[in-house]
This record gives structure tokens, sequence and C-alpha cells, in this order.
């Protein structure tokens, strides 16, 4: 197999782009395709200040070292939730057998990645440390153990853009690749969930001052093409899931795609892109954004939240403060 460039062997069939690379022209490649994704969609522009959220997966390390590769001010940001591995444990020095960190050696991974990249910077913040209760013991006291998942998504959604506006950051850059966007859209479709249909897409724009834009520079990556990068970069990631992602339903749809995938080279890319392109040309519409979903609501119906004051469209808390007011 040779490179499709240069004729020299290659290290990757790409076949889903029909591209065949050796890892020169691969290392070239990948952060070409994200500065296209940025130009394309208009993400962010050069002089602007990227906030990353980093995890210490493959995802959010490569999109990180990609961004830095192409001169962009990105400052990555890891958000501890406190949580612990369920099946593996360790021996401590005591000789008792522990539960292993698993948001430790996310932690790890992020700082080691840091260390090797001369001017990179990072910021950590400890939900424990800084609100009292990690996110697995929150769930518990609340009684949302069943909806881990979107408990943490709420939690560093709200933490990353309380960073983002704070530092004067011009847009919060997550990992999600295509594979992620593509179960997430096959589920929201079979269920018609179409408050969240209607924000599905590479940027999300801001609808208040103190709302920072989001965005995903690898929405049309595939997932196999930021873990190659990451293997030929060296960059040393965590390789398992979250202990709580086990049996979600995303990864079900996930590997759902692959099989498709595996029949019909292209199926992942042509899902996402031909929905893109059907709600841009107007063929497929959705309802204003619902009421509650305060990143993404109207500016009408958000205020001020009583105790934070980060927007909201609630009358009072938003749904952050009011997971530390239940009992």
């Amino acid at each position: 197999m040779k490179c499709s460039i240069c004729g020299q062997p290659a290290i990757l069939n790409l076949r889903h782009h029909m591209l065949r690379l050796c890892a020169p022209h691969f290392m070239e490649w990948f952060p070409e395709q994200v500065a296209r994704s940025i130009k394309r969609y208009r993400m962010f522009g050069p002089q602007d200040r990227i906030l990353v959220a980093v995890s210490g997966g493959k995802d959010s390390l490569a999109l990180w070292d990609a961004l830095l590769r192409l001169g962009y001010q990105a400052d990555g940001m890891y958000i501890n939730l406190g949580i612990k591995e369920r099946t593996c444990h360790s021996q401590t020095s005591d000789g008792l057998s522990q539960p292993g960190d698993y948001s430790g050696k996310s932690l790890e991974r992020v700082r080691a990645f840091a260390a090797q990249r001369p001017g990179a910077r990072y910021q950590v913040v400890d939900v424990a440390a800084e609100y009292g209760l990690n996110v697995p013991d929150l769930a518990r006291r609340n009684h949302r153990s069943a909806k881990m998942c979107s408990l943490c998504g709420l939690v560093k959604r709200h933490i990353m853009n309380r960073a983002a506006y704070q530092g004067g950051y011009a847009a919060i850059a997550t990992g999600h690749n295509l594979d992620d966007e593509v179960a997430t859209l096959l589920q929201n479709a079979l269920h018609w969930e179409t408050g969240y249909l209607a924000r599905q897409a590479p940027v999300l724009p801001s609808t208040h001052p103190r709302l920072v834009r989001k965005v995903k520079p690898l929405a049309r990556m595939y997932e196999r093409d930021s873990a190659a990068y990451a293997l030929v970069q060296g960059i040393d990631y965590i390789y398992d899931e979250c202990p709580y992602a086990e049996g979600a339903k995303s990864i079900f749809f996930k590997k759902l795609f692959n099989q498709i995938e595996n029949l019909s080279t292209g199926t992942k890319s042509q899902f996402y892109l031909q929905f893109l392109k059907a709600r841009q040309q107007g063929r497929i519409a959705f309802p204003q954004l619902e009421a509650g979903e305060e990143d993404d609501a109207p500016r009408s119906l958000l205020r001020d939240c009583d105790k934070c004051g980060q927007p909201t469209s609630s009358a009072d808390l938003c749904a952050f403060c009011r997971l530390w007011e239940e009992t």
C-alpha cells in the first residue's frame, strides 16, 4: 500500500476519504482538515483565543495538538469530576485495595501532554474542591445516579462557559468527532428530539453576551482519524471509556453505525453532512429552541441566575445552581 501523495509506504488507508497516507503526509493532512472545518463553518479567527475542553482522551488531545500546530491561541481546560473506576482497583501503600482514580489518570495525560509542548497552557477545575462534592457523590445525594452522563454534561457546560466568559475566550472547542455526531443525530432523530436536533451543528452560536460560542472542529473527522493521529504523534491518552458510560445508548449507536459503515463506506459522513445541508437549504426545519435549554435558549427568554449570575431561562436559579440546592 503506497501513499496517494508521494508513493512511499502508507501507514493508513482512509477508505472513507479514498486516501492512503504515509506518516509525514498524514501528520500534515489531519491539521489541514481541522483548519478547513474552522474556515468552512467560521468557527473563529486566527487572533481569537480558544478554550479547549480536554478530557485526557484521544479526540480532545488530538484537537488541542492540531490547534497548537496551526498556530492558534488554544488553552486547555480539564474538569476533575472525581470519577473512580468501578472494576479496576489499585494497591495503596498500606496494602488496601482502593478504586482506581479515573479522573486522576485522565488529568495525568493532560499534564504530560502540556509538559511536552512548550507554551501550552491549561487550567484545572476540581469540582469537589470548589463545590464540596464530586459528581458521583452529587448524583447519589440527588438520586440521579441513573442519569450520570446528563449530570456530567450539565456540570461541564456550566463550568466551561463560566471560565471561557471570565477568561475572555472567543469560543469553547470540544473534541466531538463524526462518530459522536452521527450517533447523537440518529438517537435524536429516532425520538424526534426537535430541541436537540435544532442545535446539532459544528457551531453553536452565542445567544447571550455571557454565553460563549461552542465549536466542534473534528465534527467531520472519523474517530479512527483522531485515534491514528494521536498514535502517530505519540500522544499518550487514556484508552478506557468513562466507567459510567457503560451501557450508554451513544455507544450502542456508534457500534451500529460502524456495522453500516463497514457495508457502505462513507455512510457516516453522508448522513451527517446531508442533514446539515437539508437544514441549511430549508428542506427541514425545527421549532424555536425549547425553554429550559439555557445554553442555547433565545436571548429574550434569558435572565440572570439569582445565585451565580449566568444566563438562564429559569425564574430564579439556573439548572447548575439548583443541583447544589437539592437535598
